[in-house]
């Protein structure tokens, strides 16, 4: 088992949305998903990953731009 990531470059500011999983499980967690759902939604499909949490690191608007939509699409809190 190891985790992996990937770094998702996300709204006009390019802040660096992060997908973190586990190998094993494919349970994974997005790290300050500030926006370009669609562009998320993808990057997570692609690498196979069931999102099971969304973390933020802080409330700035680049970051925290898309946990709404994706907390409903993924049915996370």
């Amino acid at each position: 088992m190891a985790l992996q990531f990937q770094i998702i470059p996300v709204t006009p500011f390019s802040q660096n949305c992060s997908l973190v999983w586990c190998d094993e499980t494919m349970q994974g967690t997005l790290f300050d998903a500030g926006g370009d759902c669609p562009k998320l939604l993808a990057a997570v499909a692609k690498a196979g990953v069931n999102i099971t949490k969304l973390v933020l690191t802080h409330g700035h608007l680049d970051h925290v731009g898309g946990v709404l939509e994706l907390a409903q699409h993924f049915s996370v809190s």
